[in-house]
């Protein structure tokens, strides 16, 4: 299949769908970015289900209801639209405005080859069915608590005692209706602050679901002798199998910056392998600090999920 995975996807009959969940401010996007930057522009499209509230912000004073409920998200609704999207046809979608907090719309939704759901109950029943890679990102509290006032502040305009307000109003309901998505992954990504005094260093675990088919050849390989004579900064490597809610794992966690250098051949394997060659994974930066590495390793396994779904369907060796 090596070199057709661009034209089998150009091909296909619809559109793979990506759900990627987490509480707001978690980074889901970053996580994703990856494939965008490897397939194009052009093949990927983000679907946002904070289109799907019910109430919007003034409204939402008024009732004293945070987004992280279920009950005011037309879940329903978000998940009939997605089923149509799997099937490669438009939906007329609503629109939450961000800035402004009203809900606006309707507009029409054109799928690209790939959709990235994104959302705070992307795993939920209603959607989860019509996802064709799952994702869970799981950042701890302090982590996600400044990427969310950063967020929110410079991005769409809160104040930052709202946004702190919010913060301690939200967190029991974040346990009781989101956190519990991450069982469904097939890939969760943890987040902590890093053992490094180092800007922008954090601990970062990617836990995978274990692979039960013949994977495509796209080695993983690092060489520690290289690794360590290229690196010039702090860094922490671990791997192991394990059971995480009961389902065969893989989890490989990192700390500090790796040399672009030690994964630029499994970089360059991933787009020679999926004919994407104009296309890149991860910014060209020197060094690569956990959420990097990451995003490295959800390309690389979205390319054997994609691989093994189209030998199914195709009958492919």
């Amino acid at each position: 299949m090596q070199g057709e995975f661009r034209e089998i996807i150009e091909n296909y009959d619809g559109s793979l769908i990506i759900g990627v969940a987490g509480d707001s401010g978690s980074g889901k996007s970053t996580f994703t970015r990856s494939i965008s930057n490897l397939l194009g522009k052009d093949m990927v499209s983000f679907f946002s289900l904070d289109d799907y509230h019910t109430e919007d912000r003034e409204t939402r004073k008024r009732t004293g209801h945070i987004p992280l409920d279920p009950k005011i998200n037309n879940l329903k609704l978000a998940g009939e639209h997605i089923r149509e999207l799997r099937k490669g046809k438009p939906v007329l979608k609503p629109v939450y405005n961000h800035k402004t907090g009203k809900i606006e719309g309707p507009e029409v939704f054109e799928p690209k080859k790939i959709v990235i759901v994104e959302g705070l109950h992307t795993l939920y029943d209603e959607i989860r069915r019509f996802l064709d890679l799952k994702i869970y990102v799981d950042p701890a509290r302090e982590v996600k608590w400044a990427w969310k006032i950063k967020r929110d502040v410079e991005e769409r305009g809160y104040d930052e005692k709202e946004v702190w307000k919010e913060i301690r109003l939200r967190e029991p309901l974040y346990k009781r209706y989101i956190d519990f998505q991450k069982i469904y992954g097939d890939i969760v990504i943890k987040i902590n602050s890093s053992m490094f005094p180092i800007k922008d260093s954090y601990t970062v675990e990617v836990i995978t679901r274990r692979l039960d088919f013949q994977l495509s050849g796209i080695d993983m390989r690092l060489s520690l002798s290289s690794l360590i004579n290229a690196s010039q900064r702090p860094m922490l490597l671990g791997y192991r199998d394990d059971y995480y809610y009961n389902k065969k794992v893989s989890r490989l966690s990192f700390d500090g910056f790796i040399p672009h250098d030690s994964v630029r051949e499994l970089e360059e394997k991933i787009i020679e392998y999926t004919g994407f060659d104009k296309n890149f994974i991860i910014d060209e930066v020197e060094y690569l600090n956990g959420t990097r590495v990451a995003q490295l390793l959800v390309a690389w396994y979205f390319v054997e999920m994609m691989t093994n779904i189209f030998r199914e369907i195709f009958g492919l060796p």
